[in-house]
């Protein structure tokens, strides 16, 4: 006769529950709240949002999408979209062949010096050159004010390496040699074999690598100092927010732009906020997997 036990949770764990809940609950009210806040900024009346005071929760007197038609007039923006979408593109095909390739290397148990070497490179995460020497170095390659200088100096990322290297070495060694038996290299074994069984880690890099991209504009301040023309999304929003009325103006009425500077500021951010938040779902199911595989080793 089957027993049916009914567990009973104790009074500790019900006041630690109600109490993770309240406190996971504020968390995402806290991040939430300013985006929400932007939002409805953007596309308030801009006469009440320059006198408005504290968070907006709703579009102040009407919904005004004034400050968003002159900021799509606006064509360096979109240039600054064309030019951070070709910057992710190159990055997460460098980043993800470069990070893929070292992964495998230090997880084979045959290479012999793979821990000395790790050892080497993990320290390259607490100490480094420093901006100086390293925008010696850029100049020195030749890549000043080139695409290059925005893509290579950090196409491979050690915490990146960590995550593949702990997820390749969770994969069992008998793939590779039953791969080997059937005369597969070894590039046919990283990528046909080891990769595919890594793809929730290998998806997390990819995520660190376009948001790491995405937001990057001290790069350019660096490198790009002579070609505008290259400058990213975040350069041309960090002119805006800065200058949003003279910039603006150059293509849309002074006055109109006059009164809808603060508008044009809230409706820059979520512009350039967008693909990311659209992005981000698609990822995310991979995301506690990847780096859970990625940091614990099997």
């Amino acid at each position: 006769m089957e027993r049916s036990y009914k567990y009973k949770a104790s009074v500790s764990r019900v006041i630690f529950m109600v109490f993770a809940i309240l406190l996971l609950v504020l968390i995402a009210l806290a991040c939430l709240l300013p985006l929400w806040h932007v939002i409805m900024a953007s596309i308030s009346n801009p006469t009440d949002l320059n006198v408005a005071k504290g968070l907006v929760f709703w579009p102040l007197r009407n919904v005004d999408t004034g400050a968003y038609k002159m900021l799509f007039q606006y064509q360096k923006l979109w240039r600054g979209y064309r030019n951070t979408i070709m910057y992710c593109a190159l990055s997460c095909v460098i980043t993800g062949v470069m990070t893929v390739i070292a992964g495998y290397v230090f997880s084979r148990n045959r290479f012999k010096f793979r821990n000395t070497f790790m050892l080497i490179i993990s320290f390259t995460m607490l100490f480094n050159g420093g901006m100086i020497p390293t925008y010696m170095l850029i100049r020195k390659l030749g890549m000043i004010d080139t695409i290059w200088a925005f893509v290579i100096p950090g196409c491979l990322n050690v915490f990146n390496i960590i995550l593949m290297r702990t997820s390749m070495q969770g994969i069992s060694d008998a793939l590779e040699e039953a791969a080997r038996l059937d005369g597969a290299n070894d590039f046919v074994i990283m990528f046909k074999i080891i990769l595919p069984l890594c793809k929730a880690t290998f998806a997390v890099v990819m995520l660190f690598t376009i948001v790491g991209q995405w937001n990057n504009f001290m790069s350019a301040m660096l490198y790009l100092s002579q070609r505008d023309d290259l400058n990213p999304l975040q350069m041309e929003l960090r002119t805006i927010l800065w200058q949003s009325t003279k910039e603006i103006s150059s293509s849309s009425d002074f006055n109109a732009a006059s009164v809808y500077a603060r508008s044009i500021e809230y409706a820059a951010i979520v512009i350039s906020t967008l693909p990311v938040l659209v992005v981000y779902p698609f990822v995310q199911k991979y995301f506690v997997t990847g780096m859970t595989v990625g940091a614990v080793k099997a």
